[in-house]
C-alpha cells in the first residue's frame, strides 16, 4: 500500500511525526494532532480557548488541502481540551460549528485531558479524512 508522509511548510516544524499521511487504494488522510501555533511555531491566542479553536482548525484547513482535500472529507476528529468544562466544550462546538458550516459534521470524540505537549496550549485535534 501507498503511504505519502507530508510536512506542511505553513505549520510549525513537527518533531518526531508527519503533519499529514495518505494511505490506501480509498486514500484516507490522516492528520497529526494540531495546536495553535503558526508556521513559525509562535503560539496563537495565549489564554483564549476560542482563538486558539479557530488557529487549530486554520492548521487542520491548510493540512487538509495540502493533502488534496477539504474540510468536507473529514470523517472523523478527535479532539483534546485541557480542563474540559461543560462552558468549554459549548464554546468549542460554538467555532467549530461556524467553521465547518451546518453539517453534517463528522464523527467526532471530545476528551478533556490535565494538560498537552505545552502548559500554554489549551486545544489539540487530529483528524481523519477521506478522499478519491
Amino acid at each position: 500500500m501507498k503511504i505519502d508522509y507530508l510536512t506542511l511548510p505553513g505549520l510549525a516544524a513537527p518533531v518526531g511525526f508527519s503533519h499529514v499521511t495518505v494511505s490506501g487504494p480509498g486514500r484516507l488522510v490522516h492528520i497529526s494532532g494540531q495546536v495553535s501555533k503558526d508556521a513559525a511555531g509562535h503560539l496563537i491566542g495565549a489564554g483564549d480557548l476560542a482563538l486558539q479553536t479557530e488557529q487549530v482548525y486554520a492548521n487542520l484547513f491548510a493540512a487538509l488541502e495540502a493533502a488534496g482535500a477539504d474540510p468536507a472529507a473529514v470523517v472523523k476528529v478527535v479532539t483534546y481540551v485541557v480542563d474540559l468544562t461543560a462552558e468549554k466544550a459549548a464554546l468549542v462546538r460554538t467555532v467549530r460549528n461556524r467553521l465547518l458550516g451546518s453539517g453534517p459534521y463528522p464523527a467526532s470524540t471530545l476528551v478533556g485531558v490535565s494538560s498537552l505537549v505545552a502548559p500554554e496550549l489549551l486545544i489539540e485535534i487530529d483528524a481523519m479524512a477521506a478522499i478519491d
